[in-house]
């Protein structure tokens, strides 16, 4: 199975800092947390993360500080600030700084999972949206939509080929049903649950206990390769 995006919290209110791990652990992700600036370039040493969620203001080096420190350091990793300070002029600060988005404080914690999943996609490496998706004894040809077990083709409907490609794509980083549904359904959500149960059927072992065509709670699906 390919490894889940690991993400770096840092904020230096422990509560918050506990909340956001068990709820990104929760949706598939891993997760460090740092309580400062300095406890977050320590933890950078050793491990690379996938994505930063950074609080703006803490004490000593704040979060502003820390992006335009990254960013003139030619780092380019994606950045998601949390700050309660939500006036117009702090959001574009925030952003002026390098950072890739900004959540105002309090949030909903669906819509925290929808940015971090965007902000992934769109910082995903080349080689991660491949020619072809390997799990398990399948293999998934991305641009002609051909589905292989072992060499032998798996039919699929044209909307179970979208749902592939789409999860292939996004290997590794949870796609919302949002982004699987068709543009205009009332049933959206039920409808893309339905396709999602179709295509398991065709590609796990046991369907009710998925191994590559998982579900990230509140989120969406997730698509695991090898």
């Amino acid at each position: 199975m390919s490894e889940q995006p690991h993400i770096l919290v840092v904020d230096d209110d422990r509560r918050i800092r506990q909340l956001l791990q068990s709820f990104l652990a929760d949706n598939g992700y891993r997760v460090t947390v740092a309580a400062s600036a300095q406890e977050a370039r320590e933890r950078r040493r050793g491990i690379t993360f996938d994505l930063i969620v950074l609080d703006i203001m803490m004490p000593g080096e704040s979060g502003l500080d820390l992006t335009r420190a990254l960013r003139q350091g030619s780092d380019d990793i994606p950045v998601l600030m949390l700050s309660a300070l939500a006036e117009t002029g702090d959001r574009i600060a925030g952003l002026a700084t390098g950072s890739d988005d900004y959540l105002s404080k309090p949030f909903e914690p669906q819509e925290l999972l929808l940015r971090i999943g965007n902000l992934l996609r769109r910082s995903a490496r080349p080689q991660a949206v491949a020619s072809e998706a390997r799990f398990g004894p399948y293999s998934f040809n991305i641009g002609k939509g051909e589905l292989k077990r072992e060499g032998d083709i798996v039919r699929l409907t044209s909307r179970e080929k979208d749902f592939l490609r789409a999860l292939s794509a996004s290997a590794g980083v949870p796609v919302p049903r949002s982004a699987l549904a068709q543009p205009g359904s009332e049933d959206s959500a039920r409808s893309v649950d339905v396709q999602i149960n179709r295509l398991r059927q065709k590609i796990e072992i046991d369907p009710s206990n998925p191994i590559y065509l998982q579900t990230v709670r509140g989120s969406g699906y997730v698509l695991h390769l090898d």
